[in-house]
C-alpha cells in the first residue's frame, strides 16, 4: 500500500521532477499486485476520457462504444511510450513539461465541454464522441504523465508494464462504457421521454469542472 500512498502524491500534485530517486525507489519496490492496483486507481478515477466513454456507452450502447477503445489505447501509448523510454531526459530539457501539458489539457476539455453544452436540443441522435476526440482526449490526458514518468519505466520490465497497462485499459474502458449504456438506456425509457440532451449537459459540467482544475494546475494556481 505504501506504492498507493506515493500515487496519491503524485495525484494531488507534487511535482514529478522533486525527489526523483525517492519515487523511482517506492516505484521499483511494488509487488505485482500493488503495482497493478496504482494502475487500477488512476485509470478508474474519472477524468475526461472516462466522461467520454461513458458517453459514448450512453449515445452507442456498450457493443458501438467499445470501438472507441483502441483510440484510447493508441491515444494513451503515444504518451506514455516516449515518455518511459525518454522521461528524464526530457524532464531535464523541459523543466515545464507537466505544467504546459496540464494547461494544454485544460483548454482543450473546455473546448469539449462547450460543444457538449452547446448541442442543440433536438436533431442530436447522432454520436458526438468520436473515435477522434477519445484520442486526442487521451493524448493530453495529464494521467499520461503519471503513468510514463512514475509508474511504468522499470529498466527490466517495461515490456510486461506496458502489457499490464493495456489489459487493465481494456477491463476499465468497458466498465465505463458500460456504464454509460446503462444510464443512456435509462435515459431513453422513461414514458418515451429523450433525457440524452440533460445528460449531455451534465457531462458538459463535469468536463468543465475538470478543465478548470488542469488550467489552474497549469498556470500553477492550484
Amino acid at each position: 500500500m505504501r506504492a498507493v500512498h506515493g500515487l496519491m502524491q503524485v495525484m494531488v500534485g507534487i511535482p514529478l521532477a522533486r525527489y526523483p530517486r525517492e519515487r523511482h525507489l517506492w516505484v521499483m519496490n511494488m509487488g505485482l499486485v500493488e503495482f497493478c492496483l496504482a494502475i487500477f486507481v488512476l485509470l478508474v478515477t474519472p477524468g475526461p476520457t472516462n466522461t467520454l466513454l461513458m458517453m459514448g456507452g450512453s449515445e452507442r450502447g456498450l457493443a458501438r462504444a467499445l470501438r472507441l477503445i483502441p483510440y484510447e489505447i493508441a491515444g494513451y501509448l503515444s504518451t506514455v511510450l516516449p515518455l518511459a523510454l525518454l522521461g528524464n531526459a526530457l524532464l531535464d530539457s523541459l523543466p515545464g513539461l507537466r505544467a504546459g501539458v496540464a494547461l494544454v489539457a485544460g483548454l482543450w476539455v473546455a473546448t469539449l465541454a462547450l460543444k457538449l453544452w452547446r448541442l442543440p436540443r433536438r436533431g442530436t441522435d447522432q454520436a458526438t464522441v468520436t473515435g477522434r476526440t477519445v484520442f486526442t482526449t487521451t493524448l493530453l490526458n495529464p494521467k499520461a504523465l503519471i503513468f510514463g514518468l512514475v509508474l511504468l519505466p522499470h529498466p527490466d520490465h517495461l515490456a510486461l508494464n506496458i502489457g499490464i497497462f493495456v489489459g487493465q485499459i481494456l477491463i476499465v474502458a468497458t466498465c465505463w462504457a458500460a456504464l454509460g449504456a446503462v444510464i443512456g438506456h435509462g435515459a431513453k425509457g422513461q414514458q418515451g421521454r429523450d433525457w440524452m440532451p440533460l445528460l449531455r449537459r451534465a457531462a458538459a459540467v463535469w468536463l468543465a469542472f475538470i478543465s478548470v482544475t488542469l488550467i489552474l494546475r497549469g498556470i500553477g494556481v492550484a
